[in-house]
Formats: C-alpha cells, sequence, structure tokens
C-alpha cells in the first residue's frame, strides 16, 4: 500500500489543530483563571463562516473579508479561540474603566483580551513548528460571532490552517 500526501493532508491537518488547542490551553492566564473556549471548524461549518463572511463584507462594505472567506475556504482546519469576559477583580483601570464594578458587562476585561493572544500566539508558534501555514484572523471571528457558534463568548480569534505549495495567507491581494 502506498499512501500519497494529497490523501491525508487534511487528516493531518486536523490532527496539528487539536495539538494546537491543547497548546492554547496550556499558554498561561492570569491569576490562572482560564476562560477560553476552544474548537475547530471544518468542512460544512468553514463554508457556513465563509458564507456569513461574504455577507458581512456586502453589509459592512468590508472588502477584505472576501478574501478571508476564500482563504478558509482552502484550509484543512481553521481553530476558534475565544474568550468570556469575566473581569478578574483587579480594578487595575486598563479597560478603561476605574474600577472592574464601573465597567458594563459587554466590554471586555484586558486580562481577557490580553490571554487570548497570548493563547493564539502559543497556537501559532506551534504550527510554525509543524510548518502549517497560518494567520490570526479577526475577520473570521466576526463571522463565528455573528453566527453565535461560541454563545458564551464576546471575543474570537481564528487560526485558518493550511498546507499547500505557497502559503496562501500571504501576497493576497
Amino acid at each position: 500500500m502506498i499512501t500519497f500526501e494529497e490523501d491525508i493532508r487534511n487528516e493531518n491537518i486536523k490532527d496539528i489543530a487539536n495539538k494546537l488547542m491543547a497548546a492554547a490551553r496550556t499558554a498561561p492566564k492570569a491569576r490562572g483563571i482560564d476562560n477560553l473556549v476552544l474548537a475547530v471548524a471544518t468542512d460544512e461549518t468553514i463554508v457556513t463562516i465563509a458564507e456569513k463572511m461574504k455577507q458581512l463584507a456586502i453589509e459592512r462594505d468590508m472588502a477584505f473579508l472576501n478574501r478571508d472567506a476564500e482563504n478558509i475556504l482552502n484550509c484543512g482546519a481553521v481553530i476558534l479561540f475565544g474568550m468570556k469576559i469575566s473581569p478578574l477583580g483587579l480594578n487595575c483601570g486598563a479597560c478603561g474603566f476605574k474600577a472592574c464594578g464601573d465597567k458594563p458587562k459587554n466590554v471586555p476585561c484586558f486580562f481577557n483580551a490580553n490571554d487570548l493572544g497570548i493563547a493564539i500566539g502559543s497556537a501559532a508558534s506551534l504550527a510554525a513548528d509543524f510548518r502549517i501555514d497560518s494567520r490570526v484572523m479577526f475577520s473570521v471571528g466576526q463571522a463565528v460571532m455573528n453566527l453565535n457558534l461560541l454563545p458564551e463568548c464576546s471575543m474570537v480569534l481564528a487560526l485558518p490552517l493550511s498546507v499547500s505549495r505557497k502559503s496562501i495567507f500571504f501576497d493576497r491581494g
């Protein structure tokens, strides 16, 4: 028997996506409190997200959403990184309000947002170690939130994963 890389490429990407989610989960969190929600989108879910991105491109007059939608349609998996808003009670003022109790519920806690960035950075770093092409995309997160795929999250970023002869995430025009 012989197996060609093209025949197992998406299986490999999905396997690596699982490892990247583990890396994100173990990334440091402020005060050790984990408000991170992780999921992987594949197949039909990627198509649904891409369709929503194209709709948002028209509604918001943001053409780059079409470009990013085409990118994810060429990916084997898209990791979704969501964060619940949960102020840590430090009253640091980094969110722009004097105390956590003064902050409106829909305003992210600085530390929640920072934890989200550290987690996705950890995953992106591991993707590079695996030589998997990726790009952090807030545009995918906008569609995911619009579709309510991670309902408990107020912030969502995505890390689409691709294996091809040349990274699809650069020289995108």
